[in-house]
C-alpha cells in the first residue's frame, strides 16, 4: 500500500473523530496526542518488524470495518446468560465497546471492589485518572493510539487494599452488528496492596457479520496483590480482534495470566508486563487452536527492570487446515535486574501440511547473575502413540482428538478456576468433535 492509499485509509478510519473529540470523556490532550500518532503511522503493515508475519492493513484493504452501523438487534439477557462462563460471577457486559449496566449483575460485585464505566471514572475518580494510559503508551503502537483516540466505553475495576474476593469478575465483551465495524473498549484494573481477585474477560460475537474489536486493558498490581487474569477468545469466524494488555507489577505481587484463543478469524494478542519493584512474580499461560484460514498472533514482553523477580511463560498451539499462528516472546533482563529467574517455552503441533507456525522466543540479558532459558518445538502428532491407540480399537479421528487433548492438558491443568476448566473442556470437545 503506497503513502497516498495509507493516508486515505487512515482518514476513513478516523472519519468524524475531530468533530466528536470535544464530546468524548477524559483528557482531550491525550486523545489528540494519540490521534496525531495514529495519523502519522497508520495501520501496521508487513514492513513493521512486529507485524511481518501477518498483515493488519490487509483487513482494511477491501473497505471492511469502515462503518458504524446500528446493531443487528438488541442484545438480550438470554444472550448474556448463554455466554456466561462462570456461574455466580459478577458480570460486567460490554456491547460493541460500551459498558451496559442494565445487562450486568452489579449486585454480585463483592465488598471492596468498585466498578464504574471508564468514561465516568476518568472524569470523576482520582485513581482512574492517575493510572489511565499509565502503562499503555499511545505513542508505542498504532492500535493503542487508535483506541486511546476514539474509545468511548469499557470498565474501571478497583480492588481495595486487603480485599480477598471469592467472587470472580467476568467482563463479557459482545460484538453485534449488521455491517462490518470496529469497536474500541478500554479497561483499567487496579489491584491495591494485599488484595486478591480473579478477572475473566471473554469475547463473543452475535451474527455472521465481520467485526474488529480493538481492546486495551491496563493492569496495576500493587504491593502483595494477587491477580488471576483470564482472556477467553471465542468470537467465531466473523470475529477479528486486537487485544493489548499492559501490566505494571509491584513488590511481592503475583500476576497470573491465561490466554485461550479457541475461535476467531484473526486474533492478535499483545501482552506486556513490567516488573517495577523487586520480589515480584508472574506466570503466563497460553493455548491457541486454529484451523481453516484463521490467523492467531501472540506477542509477549516481560521486562525485568529490577532484581529478585521471577517469570514463567508457557504457550502451546495446535494448527490445522491453512491456518497461520505466530508466537513472538521477548524477555528483557535489565542491567540492574540481578537474581532474575525467567523461563519461556513455546510448543506447537501441526495437524496439516498447509498450516504454518512462526515462532521466535527471545532473551535479551544485560545482567550477569541470572537464571534464564527459552525454547521452542514444532512437530506432528506422535505416530507411535497414534498407532498404539488405533491398535486398541480407537478410530483415527478419536485417537487424534485424544492426543491433542493430552497436548493441551499441560496448560489446562495450570488453571485454578474449576469453572474455567469446565468451560474450556466444553469448547475443546466442540472444536475437536
Amino acid at each position: 500500500m503506497n503513502a497516498v492509499a495509507e493516508n486515505k485509509l487512515t482518514s476513513r478510519l478516523l472519519n468524524g473523530i475531530e468533530g466528536k473529540l470535544p464530546s468524548l470523556s477524559g483528557d482531550a490532550q491525550l486523545r489528540r496526542k494519540a490521534l496525531a500518532y495514529f495519523q502519522e503511522n497508520g495501520i501496521p503493515t508487513r514492513k513493521w518488524e512486529d507485524y511481518k508475519y501477518i498483515n493488519p492493513e490487509g483487513l482494511f484493504r477491501i473497505g471492511e470495518f469502515m462503518s458504524n452501523a446500528p446493531v443487528i438487534r438488541e442484545v438480550s439477557q438470554l444472550d448474556v446468560d448463554r455466554m456466561t462462563v462462570i456461574p455466580g460471577a459478577a458480570k460486567l457486559v460490554i456491547v460493541n465497546g460500551v459498558f451496559v449496566p442494565a445487562l450486568s449483575n452489579l449486585d454480585r460485585i463483592p465488598q471492596g471492589i468498585t466498578v464504574k464505566s471508564i468514561a465516568d471514572a476518568v472524569v470523576s475518580d482520582e485513581i482512574a485518572k492517575k493510572y489511565y494510559a499509565h502503562q499503555a503508551n499511545p505513542e508505542s503502537d498504532s492500535f493503542i493510539a487508535w483506541n486511546t483516540a476514539v474509545s468511548e466505553g469499557g470498565v474501571f475495576v478497583h480492588i481495595a487494599s486487603n480485599t480477598q474476593s471469592e467472587v470472580p469478575i467476568h467482563i463479557l465483551h459482545i460484538a453485534c452488528n449488521e455491517a462490518a465495524s470496529t469497536f474500541h473498549p478500554r479497561n483499567l484494573i487496579v489491584a491495591e496492596r494485599d488484595s486478591k481477585a480473579e478477572v475473566i474477560e471473554s469475547f463473543e460475537t452475535i451474527g455472521p457479520v465481520k467485526t474488529l474489536t480493538n481492546v486495551v486493558t491496563e493492569v496495576i498490581a500493587h504491593t502483595n496483590a494477587h491477580l488471576d487474569h483470564y482472556r477467553l477468545q471465542v468470537e467465531g469466524i466473523a470475529g477479528h480482534q486486537v487485544n493489548t494488555t499492559c501490566v505494571a507489577a509491584s513488590k511481592g505481587s503475583n500476576y497470573k495470566t491465561y490466554t485461550f484463543t479457541v475461535d476467531g478469524a484473526w486474533v492478535r494478542n499483545n501482552l506486556n508486563i513490567v516488573f517495577t519493584e523487586p520480589h515480584t512474580e508472574s506466570h503466563l499461560y497460553g493455548l491457541y487452536l486454529a484451523d481453516k484460514n484463521r490467523v492467531i498472533d501472540n506477542h509477549t514482553i516481560v521486562d525485568h527492570t529490577v532484581p529478585h523477580c521471577m517469570s514463567n511463560e508457557l504457550y502451546k498451539g495446535v494448527m490445522d487446515g491453512k491456518s497461520t499462528a505466530v508466537f513472538n516472546g521477548k524477555i528483557f533482563v535489565r542491567r540492574d535486574a540481578q537474581k532474575t529467574n525467567a523461563y519461556q517455552t513455546n510448543r506447537n503441533i501441526l495437524l496439516s501440511d498447509d498450516a504454518t507456525i512462526n515462532t521466535k522466543p527471545q532473551l535479551e540479558i544485560y545482567a550477569d547473575d541470572v537464571k534464564c532459558s527459552h525454547g521452542t518445538s514444532t512437530g506432528r502428532l506422535n505416530e507411535e502413540a497414534l498407532f498404539y491407540l488405533r491398535a486398541r480399537g480407537i478410530g483415527e479421528r478419536s485417537a487424534r482428538k485424544l492426543l491433542v487433548r493430552a497436548f493441551a492438558e499441560e496448560i489446562v491443568n495450570n488453571v485454578p478456576n474449576e469453572a474455567v476448566v469446565a468451560y474450556l473442556d466444553n469448547r475443546l470437545n466442540h472444536i475437536m468433535a
